[in-house]
């Protein structure tokens, strides 16, 4: 199935529950993918799961990447993956088994950013939940940031020119790769692990990203006004275990900043990508937004 989000179509999947009956009313949850990600891997997980639990859920790809439209290809554009959302939502909408004053919202990593972003100008969301949710704003802005953008120029200049467009890998793309560049950190050995292994590998992830557009990510902020415009109650949850994508920290430093109805579950023992797919994490996690969602919508 798909949306619309301005002229081009968003690839989505949607999960109901599975005593699903039309004649009937659920509440519905937005499932947002982490950068890099696609619907088929942890955000259509969640789905399933929240699917499980009685509702209606839908994940898509991003816009420019995977089976969704948009060109060019391989953007990560945090202003269209704003809008995804509050697309998903106008879909959600227009469906007659969708209760529309119930529907929430879920991310997954940089999904998470994304749907507070979201949530914080579109009311028609009600309850806000992340897993391991990181600001990939502030995670692109740590290293070199002014020599960063310099490239991109650089870049920009060339493609102009009719250079042929740079597309970098997100990670590693290979455990050899990985394990040849000396890489430890927990969260990048484990993504690797994640996206370039049959554990959660998929042709909609692909692992490429083009290098012009992490501009507009070094200048997004998912929590920018946050103390002022996220009034919905909020479930966030993360692994007890830090690694370099800094999603505990910013999961803490969101917490501290929502001044309404919020919550702080640490799931003890658990990595970032422990809660991507690992059954006893998720497991956790799901009964957590369950109740969460149950209560809020």
């Amino acid at each position: 199935m798909t949306f619309k989000n301005r002229t081009w179509n968003v690839a989505a999947e949607l999960h109901v529950p599975a005593d699903f009956d039309e004649s009937k009313t659920y509440a519905a949850i937005v499932c947002v993918h982490p950068g890099s990600s696609c619907k088929g891997q942890t955000a259509g997980l969640y789905a399933s799961r929240l699917a499980e639990q009685g509702f209606v859920a839908i994940a898509f790809d991003a816009s420019f990447q995977g089976e969704s439209g948009g060109e060019p290809r391989y953007i990560e554009d945090p202003a269209t993956r704003v809008e995804d959302v509050r697309c998903a939502v106008d879909y959600l909408v227009t469906l007659p088994y969708v209760d529309e004053e119930k529907i929430g919202v879920l991310g997954v990593c940089a999904g998470g950013g994304y749907a507070v972003s979201a949530a914080m100008t579109e009311r028609r969301i009600k309850a806000v939940g992340t897993v391991v949710g990181a600001n990939i704003g502030r995670l692109n802005r740590e290293g070199d940031v002014i020599a960063t953008l310099d490239a991109i120029g650089k870049q920009r200049t060339a493609e102009a020119r009719g250079a042929e467009p740079l597309i970098n890998n997100w990670i590693p793309n290979s455990t050899e790769e990985r394990d040849a560049a000396g890489i430890t950190d927990i969260d990048v050995s484990q993504a690797v692990d994640y996206y370039r292994t049959p554990r959660g590998q998929n042709a909609c992830a692909p692992n490429k990203l083009r290098f012009t557009s992490v501009g507009s990510v070094i200048a997004f902020d998912a929590f920018h006004l946050v103390e002022d415009l996220l009034t919905q109650p909020i479930q966030i949850i993360v692994g007890a275990a830090p690694g370099a994508f800094g999603s505990l920290k910013d999961g803490q430093e969101l917490y501290a900043r929502v001044k309404g109805e919020k919550d702080l579950f640490v799931v003890e023992g658990a990595t970032h990508y422990d809660l991507y797919d690992q059954p006893e994490p998720v497991a956790k996690a799901v009964e957590k937004l369950a109740s969460f969602y149950k209560k809020h919508l």
